[in-house]
């Protein structure tokens, strides 16, 4: 998927999103990525929230760890 292409589906994605909370969320995230250099938001995490996103990667790589995107819609 190109860089076009991602852009189109994430402007997608977020005109259907009705929930402001999430919607604010999601802004906050993109806001602050921003302004962060590359790899400068690992730098400030703890040990044991570094170990905890590499668990969370790793149960990611099985599908049934993971919310369809309709089920993520439906509860907020």
């Amino acid at each position: 998927m190109g860089t076009l292409e991602l852009k189109s589906d994430l402007h997608k994605i977020l005109d259907s999103i009705d929930n402001e909370p999430l919607l604010r969320t999601i802004y906050d995230f993109l806001k602050q990525s921003e302004n962060q250099q590359e790899g400068k938001i690992w730098g400030t995490l703890t040990e044991a929230q570094k170990k905890e996103v590499y668990l969370s990667y790793e149960e990611s790589e099985n599908d049934k760890n993971l919310t369809s995107w309709k089920e993520l819609k439906k509860k907020y």
